[in-house]
């Protein structure tokens, strides 16, 4: 391929990019009952690197926290989802690990620069511009903070997150406009800090940043514990 796919928003201006699918704008509303309602939205057409997913159920979960556990090429990681704080983010990754979509999926994107600290996965295509053929809403109350162990949805913008995510290997410093949608435990810091070690390539600086990570990593297998 002779040019990378363009990842098209940007997280602080243009400085670094974290998804690669465009849409509408959904928004998901709380219930009383412990549920959530999550309006589903469409992505970007003709985008040739989408995987065609149907969404989740519009009403989902919204209490308590669910795990996600990853099993890539350099050991087992466990992400804690938090359903209550984002029932359609955490929804959405539960209902893809479901359907095998991040099987044998490379992790695209690494940054180790000052204030970004970051391994990008959950594109199955591993271009940076895939994900799956609807979009979700962003979970944010403003006052979202990213310190090592985050694990956050990228987006390319309010409202148009996808299937991509990154987890979060050092204190990381980001405008307040990225869902976090949970934690990731220490072994799963461990395989981070050995993917951090190895650094990138630099195929994506200046913009967005970062590369392609110089010790690879796949994801294997998702599932929900």
């Amino acid at each position: 391929m002779s040019r990378r796919p363009r990842a098209a928003a940007g997280l602080a201006g243009a400085l670094f990019a974290l998804a690669a699918c465009s849409g509408g704008e959904p928004a998901g509303s709380s219930t009383a009952d412990g549920t959530a309602t999550c309006a589903w939205g469409e992505a970007e057409p003709g985008n040739p690197y989408l995987v065609e997913v149907d969404p989740p159920a519009e009403e989902v979960p919204a209490e308590g926290t669910t795990d996600l556990l990853v099993t890539t090429n350099l050991g087992e990681l466990t992400v804690t989802l938090d359903r209550a704080a984002t029932p359609c983010a955490a929804a959405s990754l539960a209902h893809l690990a479901g359907q095998g979509f991040f099987d044998d999926s490379p992790c695209h994107r690494q940054v180790d620069g000052e204030g970004l600290k970051v391994l990008q996965c959950g594109d199955p295509t591993g271009t940076g511009a895939g994900g799956p053929t609807y979009t979700s809403p962003t979970e944010v109350t403003g006052e979202e903070t990213y310190p090592r162990g985050t694990v956050a949805m990228a987006n390319s913008g309010r409202g148009v997150d996808g299937s991509q995510f990154f987890l979060v290997w050092g204190d990381s410093r980001l405008p307040p406009d990225y869902t976090v949608v949970g934690t990731v435990d220490e072994a799963g810091l461990a395989v981070l800090d050995e993917v951090a070690e190895g650094g990138n390539d630099g195929s994506l600086e200046p913009s967005p940043g970062g590369g392609a990570p110089t010790v690879p990593v796949t994801v294997e297998s998702a599932t929900i514990g």
